[in-house]
């Protein structure tokens, strides 16, 4: 049973995108993978968070990953700041790392911007840490979006060098698994963007914790144009937003889009929202109900997260201790 590891950041409520390109086929790869999966918070303080926000984020995405399906018994739900072995291994891999790698990282371009000079440091070796994330567990699979296949593509590269460096065949090579219908799912207000934990619009978006009057009118308010859904996939050519809606509807629905068009190509798009929020509030009003539900106990809550630490940690710790002792550290 190959073992996979993946995480989410805690910098906002989850969303839709989240759910239908991340959570949702991290249910479906329980069946038959032993998984273990975090809340990143160390990755989230890349930026600046509030301390009283950052506590809560990391409760609510831990909530949001039972209440979808995410079995906290049969499989390891924990944050990551509560097992060190990813920080130790972070380090030895900021010094495996070239500083050539990680200036052609091109999400950090992108988020840097025109301040790459104000930025944190910890933005720039953010692919280090999470190659640590990874190494530290012997994972050889990561459920990923494209957007962070590069970084996967570095984690195989640090973990290569180290095991040349050190003259061993320790860490493993890692493998992506690009996953579900709706990998993309974009902006509800711009349809070039994908879809944004920390977009300044809230209306970009559908939380996972939206009740259903709030996910209707987001759909209402949804960018559109003038023209009927086509009847063919070829007809969403050039329209951005009339291909993301469609998209998810097929991705809910568990259908391709050419499906979804066979049933409403030739529909207005004020019948076709109504349509797809009433499927919304079908899909997600449960999860939404059980987040609520979770966050009203939080002690119980943290137990989780904390047997889920310790049991993380069971598999670091020896993993990384050997990654030190390879590097020569003194174990006294």
């Amino acid at each position: 049973m190959q073992r996979i590891l993946s995480g989410i950041q805690p910098s906002g409520v989850p969303t839709l995108g989240n759910y239908l390109g991340a959570i949702r086929n991290w249910v479906a790869l329980q069946r038959d993978h032993e998984c273990l999966f975090c809340v990143v918070d160390l990755h989230a303080i890349t930026v600046w968070q509030d301390p009283a926000t950052l506590r809560s984020a990391t409760r609510e995405l831990a909530a949001s990953f039972i209440a979808c399906g995410i079995d906290p018994k049969a499989q390891v739900l924990f944050h990551q700041s509560a097992v060190p072995a990813h920080v130790r291994l972070g380090w030895i891999f900021n010094c495996v790392a070239r500083l050539g790698w990680l200036n052609r990282m091109t999400q950090f371009k992108d988020k840097a911007g025109k301040d790459r000079e104000q930025v944190s440091a910890g933005l720039y070796v953010y692919p280090n840490l999470m190659a640590a994330d990874i190494h530290a567990y012997h994972a050889t699979r990561v459920p990923v979006g494209d957007d962070q296949r590069q970084h996967l593509e570095l984690a195989n590269d640090i973990g290569q060098k180290f095991n040349h460096d050190f003259g061993v065949e320790f860490f493993p090579v890692i493998e992506p698994l690009i996953l579900g219908p709706a990998a993309r799912v974009m902006s509800l207000r711009d349809g070039t963007r994908k879809m944004s934990k920390s977009d300044p619009s809230d209306q970009s978006r559908i939380n996972l914790t939206d009740d259903a009057d709030t996910i209707a009118l987001k759909i209402r308010r949804a960018r559109t144009d003038p023209d009927a859904l086509p009847h063919e996939p070829q007809g969403l050519e050039g329209r951005a937003e009339a291909r993301n809606l469609v998209g998810i509807m097929a991705a809910l629905l568990d259908q391709d889009v050419a499906a979804v068009l066979r049933e409403q190509g030739g529909k207005g798009f004020g019948a076709f929202k109504e349509e797809l929020a009433a499927l919304l509030v079908e899909k997600l009003g449960p999860i939404a109900a059980e987040t609520r539900r979770l966050l009203a106990d939080p002690g119980t809550l943290d137990a989780i997260l904390r047997d889920g630490a310790a049991r993380a940690a069971a598999i670091a710790d020896p993993i990384v201790a050997e990654a030190e002792r390879l590097v020569g550290f003194l174990k006294v």
